[in-house]
């Protein structure tokens, strides 16, 4: 037997440096009665200003855990048992960022008037909510915002599940 490495090989520890990095993000899709979505408008950032709540997943966290902690941090709503997975969304790296974003975007579900009147928003993080129609959202997002919050409104709609990659620039 011989202790010969295919071409190419390299010792785990090098290998694993060669691997593209990625961070990871969940977030929460809501919509209201009539079917319009809910986004919360970040007080961190210029663009993708409104945004369904959710972030970044901790060291040791599970998307469907970071979805809920976050959710609740944001809004203080509380999301129980286990909600389907409406979109797996794939950010390149790019110039602004070095690293890919794997994101998990998860129903909701509805929240009745009362539920979104009790949202109690995380100044730090965000400074409104709101409720509009799909199509109104078009103009205060960014393309790539408005083709995530589309492709949950379209997953929620036909029970699949979809995919999404954005290049970043």
């Amino acid at each position: 037997m011989s202790d010969e490495r295919p071409a190419g090989w390299l010792p785990r520890e090098e290998y694993l440096r060669t691997l593209p990095k990625t961070t990871a993000y969940a977030s929460v899709y809501f919509t209201d009665r009539a079917g319009r979505p809910v986004l919360l408008k970040a007080s961190y950032t210029r663009t993708d200003t409104w945004q369904n709540p959710g972030g970044t997943m901790d060291p040791g966290e599970t998307p469907w855990q970071t979805a809920v902690r976050e959710t609740f941090e944001e809004t203080g709503i509380v999301v129980t048992g286990t909600r389907p997975l409406l979109l797996t969304h794939f950010l390149a790296a790019g110039d602004d960022y070095p690293y890919g974003r794997i994101g998990f975007l998860f129903d909701g579900g509805v929240l009745t008037g009362h539920e979104i009147d009790a949202i109690v928003l995380d100044p730090a993080e965000h400074s409104a909510w709101q409720v509009r129609e799909l199509a109104d959202w078009k103009p205060d997002l960014t393309p790539d915002s408005f083709a995530r919050l589309t492709a949950c409104h379209t997953a929620r709609a036909t029970g699949r599940a979809g995919y999404l990659e954005s290049a970043r620039r």
